[in-house]
């Protein structure tokens, strides 16, 4: 997911870049000033934006980055909670909208086919309007879709709403990396980090406590859905006094001034095909976790509100493992043994969710946790495995469109399965099924080279 979305480029920052390297990667962060190769990749910010430019005017003030630093995090914590607060209460939206097996399927699958389609216009949008003002719309879609989707009282107008909410969060998904590049170019490792644990804390935040919400609001599940729209509005404020950030446009004619970068033949290398399917894969299995794991606990015998903790275990474990894996990673030259490690936790974990759903059920939990921080680990191998900054954004758009697309047939699958099968037996089987191609795919992935080599 995107709290990782800055290492690639912040990897390959020490390389010697070409003059078509900086202007891609300037392009990507709409910068609006000419700069030097090495400035571009290295701090990936607009000159206006440094503390200080080569003229010596000053950056912006104090107020300004606390501002943006609370509206940072502020979004962070929308990005998760319309996906995992619906997985908590499942059953109630399932029964109050009479809804299928199937079509609840579907609703699992929503999140990834919005990522894959309303992503691609983030970086289009921003060069318009700018970043800040993308994010604060992102924002309000998110409110108003969490406000309409409990209250519309058919499946249809469910999904739509559901989709208003998601492709806010898909956008602001893409933008989150570069606004922290724009805003503070010498705290990219920090910020980053920043609002990463504020990411992962609304994951688990939103299930561990919309069951317990739900009840205190008297137990309807329209309203325990449908509270979550307030954070939401709160995370519009911060933005509204920066939405004159209008330097976009500039940075898209800086772009077009230089030229673009070469292509890479990218679908001829079997080493981005590997990252592609193994993104794809490791989203799977998450999405899946966060529409169905709850259910499968509650059916068990689970109560819900443990069921709900359960999940947000899960997510939580991504708060400290995404600041080791990652580290861990850029260190080895293969990554193939730190694939087959994760994914030997997923298979252990289902295993225990086949065998005994509710006599280990933490212990589950914690082992899909860690099975579930593959997402870092996907993004760090992006990074290494191009030479140049524009082979890094070519590689990642690939990888990461396609493995969402790969993403969605999973969950609605299980939905099916759930339903046709009348139990969790062969949802879990295929669970469990599908950790050996995302391992495969890992391994191949994690080889010591790099697309230019194969392109």
């Amino acid at each position: 997911m995107p709290e990782d979305e800055t290492q690639p480029q912040t990897r390959t920052a020490s390389r010697p870049q070409s003059p078509h390297t900086a202007t891609a990667t300037a392009s990507a962060t709409d910068s609006p000033a000419p700069r030097t190769a090495q400035t571009a990749s290295a701090t990936d910010s607009p000159a206006p934006r440094t503390a200080q430019t080569a003229s010596g005017s000053a950056g912006p003030a104090p107020w300004v980055l606390r501002l943006v630093a609370v509206g940072l995090v502020l979004t962070a914590l929308n990005l998760r909670p319309a996906i995992t607060s619906l997985g908590a209460l499942l059953e109630e939206v399932r029964d109050g909208l009479h809804m299928s097996g199937s079509l609840a399927g579907v609703l699992t699958s929503v999140p990834p086919l919005c990522f894959a389609v309303f992503g691609i216009m983030a970086p289009r949008l921003a060069r318009r309007f700018g970043p800040a003002a993308v994010v604060c719309a992102g924002m309000v879609a998110i409110a108003a879709g969490l406000v309409i989707r409990p209250f519309v009282g058919s499946t249809a107008g469910f999904l739509a709403a559901s989709a208003l909410a998601l492709m806010g969060i898909a956008v602001s998904n893409i933008l989150m990396p570069v606004i922290v590049k724009r805003w503070f170019p010498d705290r990219v490792g920090s910020m980053t980090g920043l609002y990463s644990m504020a990411l992962a804390l609304g994951t688990a935040l939103a299930a561990a406590v919309t069951v317990p919400m739900t009840d205190v609001l008297g137990g309807s599940w329209k309203a325990g859905l449908g509270i979550w729209a307030v954070l939401a509005a709160a995370a519009v404020l911060p933005w509204v006094p920066l939405m004159r950030d209008g330097r976009g446009a500039a940075g898209q004619a800086t772009a077009q001034q230089h030229g673009d970068a070469p292509t890479l033949r990218i679908t001829r290398s079997r080493t981005a095909w590997g990252l592609a399917c193994f993104f794809g894969l490791q989203a799977t299995a998450a999405y899946i976790a966060m529409g169905w794991m709850p259910q499968i606990f509650r059916d068990a015998g689970v109560s819900a509100g443990t069921a709900g903790v359960l999940l947000a275990v899960t997510m939580a474990m991504g708060v400290p493992l995404a600041f080791v894996i990652p580290r861990v990673a850029a260190r080895m030259k293969n990554q193939g043994p730190i694939v087959v490690f994760l994914c030997a936790c997923g298979l252990v974990g289902y295993a225990g969710l086949y065998f005994a759903p509710a006599g280990g059920a933490w212990a589950w939990a914690l082992l899909l946790g860690i099975a579930n921080c593959a997402f870092p680990l996907a993004l760090t191998m992006i990074g290494m495995r191009s030479r140049s900054g524009a082979g890094v954004v070519r590689l990642s758009a690939f990888a990461q469109s396609t493995g969402y697309l790969i993403s969605i047939p999973g969950p609605l699958l299980v939905g099916v399965l759930y339903q046709h099968s009348g139990g969790w037996g062969l949802p879990i089987a295929l669970m469990a099924g599908l950790m050996v191609p995302q391992m495969v795919a890992g391994i191949l992935a994690g080889r010591d080279r790099t697309i230019e080599d194969e392109c």
